[in-house]
């Protein structure tokens, strides 16, 4: 066998065993999280609210926060993030300045989230006066995926063939009439997965609505935006961190991070749904 093909298989079976490894270690924090948090699940433990400082009771005023605060982070970023990828791709003029507004935004997707929660800290709790709120807390999340949906939304834009647009133009259409018909047709199903999916992200993460938005104990529901919510991220946390050895509220951890976990997969099973029925509807 040449030197080069054994090689080339070597490197195969490391990246089958590394991929394997991977899904491995996922599923079973997966089977662990479903077999220790199924018991605890019950209409009681979603409908009710917290008791005693969470030790005991429901989750409902959490996942009702988490609701509001997904809801205000898709208002707020996927249409701004759709509409800048639109500008960049096919309206702004390619030059040295797109290229580094592009590198800022890439750069930014990378940024730690404590960052992004320090962030609107500054800005929307302090210096815009929204105090801790679920319009705060929205506010910043929107701004942490905002990069993410910029370049999935971008790249979705670059996948259409650059000949639907040539031909349209070649027929007497305008700008955005060509835009409107022969591109965002095509790449429609790539901006609202990666949409999603980044605002899929966005329901998982502490650190941001730790600083902007979440209460650990707020037995009621917010009446307005400029209230503070429960969040099911930031509940999790404190179940594990202000009672670590309390075996009575070990069901309760493994349940609310059951029900985050199947959230979070709801809201990428929806992205796939979309994009399923886009690719359906437009075929090239």
């Amino acid at each position: 066998m040449m030197p080069k093909r054994r090689g080339d298989i070597a490197v195969y079976w490391t990246l089958r065993l590394i991929a394997y490894a991977v899904v491995l270690i996922v599923a079973s924090i997966i089977v662990e999280i479903v077999w220790k948090g199924a018991p605890a699940l019950s209409w009681a433990f979603v409908s009710q609210a917290p008791r005693r400082g969470g030790a005991e009771g429901g989750i409902f005023p959490a996942i009702v926060g988490t609701f509001y605060l997904v809801i205000g982070t898709i208002a707020l970023a996927l249409p701004l993030g759709m509409a800048s990828a639109l500008y960049l791709s096919e309206y702004a003029k390619q030059g040295p300045f797109t290229r580094l507004i592009r590198l800022a935004i890439t750069t930014l997707a990378g940024v730690p989230s404590i960052v992004f929660g320090l962030f609107g800290l500054g800005l929307f709790v302090l210096f815009f006066h929204f105090g801790s709120s679920i319009l705060a807390g929205s506010l910043t999340l929107a701004c942490m995926i905002l990069p993410t949906i910029i370049v999935a939304s971008e790249e979705a834009l670059r996948a259409v063939p650059q000949s639907l647009r040539e031909s349209s133009l070649a027929l007497g259409a305008g700008k955005w009439q060509t835009i409107r018909t022969n591109v965002l047709p095509y790449a429609i199903p790539g901006m609202v997965t990666g949409g999603i999916l980044g605002i899929g992200r966005a329901a998982g993460e502490t650190a941001p609505i730790l600083l902007t938005a979440a209460a650990f104990y707020l037995p009621k529901l917010p009446n307005s935006v400029f209230d503070q919510c429960m969040a099911l991220p930031y509940h999790l946390y404190m179940l594990a961190t202000q009672f670590p050895s309390a075996e009575k509220v070990r069901p309760m951890q493994y349940g609310t991070a059951l029900v985050l976990l199947l959230l979070v997969l709801g809201v990428n099973l929806g992205a796939i749904v979309l994009r399923v029925h886009f690719r359906k509807k437009y075929k090239w």
